[in-house]
């Protein structure tokens, strides 16, 4: 089947993505900038694309490289959240401690007091908050308002006000003089940024992963390869030293060094790596090679036809970034609605300001700038920022437990929409991997003296075939002689002795070379072949004694899997690097109607893209670096976790089990989730809706009630609690409903 895969997936590009060399670059762009440097994009904004690190103007999110190198150290922006956050988080409990429970210690004055948390908190907010009011401050000079807009106001407007309140505290009518000072909110200021910083850290985490697709395809390339002269020598070069024509000799165990064409030798390549097959190709002289895949038997010799960027992994790596970098978050919405939300909270803030100046009791001013204050601080958006983050963490930590892993958010959120699921078939319908099916016998033969005779020679194979027949015929306690003579003929198979009689097991290729004809046993392996079997033949002293077959089982839970999501509306679609023979037999036997055989990676990228043209909402599911393009292009990518980290790295949802009856219950999850993040959001709005008119004073004429800002801080404290209290009811949902 190796001609399904000889070469590289055709123009793997998109529209608006360029090879990585082919235009000048621009200080901030929302073109495609292209240099032979380092560009850097925002993962949520793919359109912004600078030569040098920073924020994106218009969420504030820290950009990142769009091809991470494997040298890539820990993100210096995630180093220096953490340095912030530690030596700053002693002080923020000191602070929190003071406010809440100073009065009862009575360990100073309350105005001393006031001076105490002030010194605690200027680092805490000038220092390890200065990221966050730069943001602010960016988002207000590119006319985005965001979250970061509302955590600097609000962090400011705390910090501010407090600070008055210390400084000059005869400034505050008597009526604000609470246990013998003007309350302070230092502990809010101080608390907002520290839970900001842990939110970061988490993020910066998060975002980490998803470059770890691209650094396992990095990975794989071998560093150098054997380069032989033209005078015979042989010498060991970096791969990057090789050019189109080079003779370069592959030894027994090692990979591919490039694309290229078998020379001289034969050899069983293992290309599940890149392919997703199971069982090793058969290589011989003219045939294609593909860097990285594993020549597992035989010695070769090639001659380099592709090297560098146009290897076969090269524009899989280019397609998976491609594919990541295409994918436009559901986040843009939440900023936009923080947007608008922002700037109704500062028209409130200044309406109020200005209307208790004019129109209010004396201090009028000062009951305005107070209000105003009020009013920014029960906007601050912890509620509101809380929401989605708590909803998520608890939702992935319970899903964890029960064998599914999320990657973001993202994934949470579109994995209930999903209504077309592709599935490969190597790794995710089958238990991929070659095991023993049946043995045939011709008369005078018995099918365990068969597979004990065929056992017996391929005891000295590296073969993956002869694997599964040895363990097979171990698993029940046949007695295995030594094989004599043994010999390996060019992939097509073994020749030997065991006992005295001479034997030869292999292909029909083998059978002819050997003058052994297989009539008899023909119509049975054709049968076996159309079920999806690898036949192979046995022959003793010159005569046919049966076949054996060794196939690649159908997982256990597969078929109860399908049922559950096709009971569900899910439309299954199988695609597999298996020729089609073979997928047909398999998708036959689950009642798959809609079967792709022998795609390469950009077929199945292609798949994806037709299908989301359709308007459908895709998931793909798959466990080889074959699937990784169209894992990062699906709505939803779900790996098998028994499948290979390129893969995982590259999907949103892993499976740890590999069981695919995951996928039913990741889309029990995700609904559970947005309907707490929604109640979430709910409780934020509510608050918000009741606190700011509150804040305001649009009561005060009536009952003369007005909300000091430290019941602001309460009532946002009291919208945190709420919201985290809702999302860890996630946890208790559903418990012990785990697949497998």
């Amino acid at each position: 089947m190796n001609h399904a895969h000889s070469g590289p997936p055709e123009h793997p590009h998109h529209e608006g993505h360029h090879a990585p060399h082919a235009h000048a670059h621009a200080p901030v762009s929302e073109a495609p900038v292209e240099a032979a440097g380092t560009i850097y994009t925002c993962p949520m904004h793919p359109e912004i694309r600078q030569d040098h690190p920073g924020n994106c103007p218009k969420c504030g999110m820290t950009l990142e490289p769009v091809m991470p190198t494997l040298e890539e150290g820990e993100d210096p922006e995630l180093r220096d959240f953490k340095r912030r956050f530690v030596w700053t988080l002693p002080l923020t409990i000191a602070v929190t401690v003071l406010a809440m429970a100073g009065h009862r210690l009575q360990w100073f004055e309350m105005a001393t007091q006031s001076w105490i948390e002030l010194v605690l908190s200027v680092p805490i907010v000038l220092w390890a908050g200065w990221p966050f009011f730069e943001r602010a401050v960016q988002s207000v000079a590119n006319r985005s308002p965001n979250m970061w807009t509302l955590i600097g106001l609000g962090t400011a407007a705390a910090f501010a006000y407090s600070v008055v309140a210390t400084v000059a505290p005869r400034v505050f009518p008597d009526s604000f003089v609470s246990m013998g000072r003007v309350a302070v909110y230092f502990e809010a200021a101080a608390v907002i940024i520290s839970l900001t910083l842990l939110g970061q850290i988490l993020e910066l985490k998060a975002r980490s992963q998803t470059s770890a697709a691209i650094k396992s395809l990095l990975g794989l390339a071998p560093k150098t390869a054997r380069r032989i002269g033209a005078n015979g020598a042989e010498e060991d070069v970096p791969i990057a030293h090789v050019h189109v024509g080079d003779r370069l000799r592959v030894r027994p165990g090692e990979k591919v060094p490039v694309d290229g064409v078998v020379v001289e030798g034969a050899s069983a390549v293992d290309e599940s790596m890149l392919t997703g097959e199971p069982l090793p190709v058969t290589k011989r002289v003219g045939d294609k090679l593909i860097g990285a895949t594993l020549n597992t038997s035989g010695a070769l010799v090639m001659q380099s036809e592709k090297v560098g960027s146009q290897t076969v992994l090269a524009s899989i790596v280019q397609m998976v970034v491609q594919a990541q970098r295409s994918r436009a978050p559901m986040q843009r919405m939440a900023d936009r609605v923080a947007g608008y939300f922002v700037m109704a909270v500062i028209g409130i803030a200044v309406l109020t300001f200005f209307a208790w100046g004019f129109f209010g009791p004396a201090p009028s001013w000062t009951h305005g700038l107070i209000n105003a204050v009020a009013v920014l601080i029960i906007a601050c958006p912890c509620a509101l920022g809380l929401a989605t983050p708590m909803s998520i963490m608890v939702a992935t930590g319970k899903a964890a437990t029960q064998g599914v892993l999320f990657r973001d958010a993202a994934a949470i959120e579109n994995f209930r929409k999903v209504d077309t699921l592709i599935v490969d078939k190597t790794g995710t319908l089958t238990e991929g991997r070659p095991s023993f099916e049946r043995a045939a016998a011709l008369p005078g033969f018995t099918e365990d003296e068969v597979l004990r005779l065929a056992a017996s020679l391929d005891q000295g194979s590296e073969h993956p075939l002869a694997h599964a027949i040895v363990r097979a015929a171990r698993e029940r306690d046949l007695s295995l002689a030594a094989a004599d003579e043994f010999e390996s003929s060019s992939g097509i198979g073994v020749s030997g002795s065991v006992g005295g009689q001479r034997l030869a097991l292999g292909n029909t290729a083998l059978m002819d070379q050997l003058d052994v004809p297989v009539d008899a046993l023909r119509p049975q392996a054709e049968a076996l072949r159309a079920e999806g079997a690898s036949v192979m033949f046995l022959a003793a002293d010159g005569k046919l004694a049966g076949l054996l077959a060794v196939s690649d089982p159908i997982k256990a839970t597969t078929v109860e899997a399908l049922a559950a999501l096709k009971a569900s509306g899910m439309r299954v679609i199988m695609a597999t690097g298996d020729g089609l023979t073979t997928a047909r037999a398999v998708a036959a036997r689950l009642g798959i109607d809609e079967v792709h055989g022998e795609v390469k990676p950009a077929d199945k990228l292609a798949l994806v893209e037709k299908l989301q043209r359709e308007g459908r909402v895709v998931a793909m599911a798959g466990d080889g670096i074959n699937d990784a393009p169209a894992l990062a292009k699906a709505d939803v990518g779900v790996a098998m976790g028994t499948g290979t980290d390129v893969a995982m790295n590259s999907a949103q949802v892993t499976l740890v089990k590999g069981d695919l009856r995951g996928i039913a219950q990741a889309r029990i999850v995700s609904e559970k989730t947005i309907a707490n993040m929604k109640q979430n959001l709910g409780f934020a709005f509510v608050y918000n809706a009741l606190g700011v008119p509150l804040a305001a004073g649009v009561l005060f004429p009536f009952t003369g009630w007005l909300l000091s800002p430290m019941i602001a801080a309460l009532a946002m404290s009291l919208s945190s609690a709420s919201v985290i209290t809702n999302a860890l009811r996630l946890r208790a949902e559903g418990e012990g409903r785990k697949p497998g």
